[in-house]
């Protein structure tokens, strides 16, 4: 056979593809309801799809609002829904979505408390949440939501994320399905695992286009910065960043070296002890300044890093700062100064490091 040839059996098994076929739990011979998802037809309960006051209720009314853009009902169907001639047909979803959103409807208890316990199916909860948001099933998309959020945020059991995932969901369909349904303990929870990655130096040009498509400020600022850590050279070579990303790296790394320039000499104010008044007060405040100095100083001289990576040397002088008000390291009387006060600089850092990690995003501008 040449190769411009095409099979005599080809059409036929084109056609054994398109038919559709029954689904092999949820085709329920005493359902009233068919609906086709993709190839596979399901027969439900409609009252079973009117729970939870979700979109079916005006599916299924009189006048329904569901039709097929692709077809057109024949006089002798019937009813769309009562057969499989004329089914439903659900656009945009898949049949594994509906099954999901099906599984929960008519689980048992048991079944419903597994999905709590580290044998959960988690692409089992990720297709029940997304298509209970699109279908407004509540309840139980807070439900499989916050089923989610606890395999994700359960260290001992959460599974090994993956960027690419051929079963997924994979860390993008996470972060997607995070933002979409506004599930900030489950958004977090992959902003975690996006920093473990950008920390690794792994994706982080997938991590920058993810933030900037779905607007996550804090995940932006993390993929950026990662990015300009891995210098010019790297930008320049990488095809999938933009010009405009390009302008935005240069922008955040002189902006960034600005902020360092600064620092030193605009400590975070301290909350002072009851005890610390007058000129007490004055006293500790000139000495937090100069053992804020001192610190920055310090942590540069322990561990060379880059002139524009503050949020390193941020948490680099957080420690040096931890040991010496633990006395880990000789404090060389940088700590006589405030007696009563020394404790409530630990704070004062930590509010500074968390203060610039959130605001990252805010230095990447397009203007250089």
């Amino acid at each position: 056979m040449h190769s411009g040839d095409v099979s005599p059996t080809t059409p036929k098994l084109q056609l054994q593809l398109s038919i559709p076929h029954h689904d092999p739990t949820y085709y329920i011979p005493d359902g009233n309801t068919v609906l086709l998802v993709e190839n596979t037809l399901f027969r439900v309960h409609r009252s079973t799809l009117t729970k939870d006051k979700s979109t079916f209720d005006s599916m299924f009314s009189l006048d329904s609002d569901l039709r097929s853009s692709s077809s057109t009902p024949s006089v002798t169907a019937g009813p769309e829904g009562e057969s499989d001639d004329n089914p439903i047909r659900l656009q945009g979803d898949t049949a594994q979505e509906f099954r999901a959103l099906l599984w929960a409807l008519y689980a048992l208890p048991h079944e419903l408390t597994l999905a709590l316990t580290p044998k959960a199916n988690a692409s089992q909860l990720f297709n029940l949440a997304r298509i209970t948001h699109k279908y407004e099933f509540r309840s139980i998309e807070a439900w499989a939501l916050g089923a989610l959020t606890t395999i994700y945020t359960r260290p001992a059991h959460s599974p090994n994320l993956q960027v690419e995932d051929a079963e997924g969901p994979n860390l993008v369909q996470l972060t997607e399905l995070a933002s979409l349904c506004e599930q900030r303990d489950l958004l977090d929870a992959a902003t975690s695992r996006w920093k473990r990655l950008l920390a690794s130096g792994k994706d982080i040009a997938l991590a920058v286009g993810v933030a900037e498509r779905l607007n996550l400020r804090t995940l932006l600022g993390f993929a950026y910065h990662a990015m300009m850590l891995q210098g010019r050279e790297v930008w320049d070579n990488d095809t999938s960043l933009t010009r405009a990303q390009r302008i935005r790296l240069l922008s955040g790394h002189y902006a960034l070296g600005r902020l360092w320039e600064r620092l030193p000499g605009e400590p975070p104010a301290i909350s002072h002890s009851p005890r610390c008044t007058g000129g007490a007060q004055a006293r500790c405040n000139q000495a937090w300044a100069a053992l804020w100095r001192s610190t920055l100083d310090m942590g540069r001289q322990v561990l060379l890093l880059q002139y524009a990576d503050v949020v390193g040397k941020l948490m680099l002088a957080e420690s040096v700062t931890k040991a010496l008000v633990e006395r880990e390291i000789p404090t060389q009387g940088m700590l006589d100064g405030m007696p009563w006060c020394k404790d409530n600089v630990l704070v004062a850092v930590a509010g500074k490091v968390k203060e610039v990690q959130e605001s990252l995003a805010d230095y990447f501008t397009d203007v250089i």
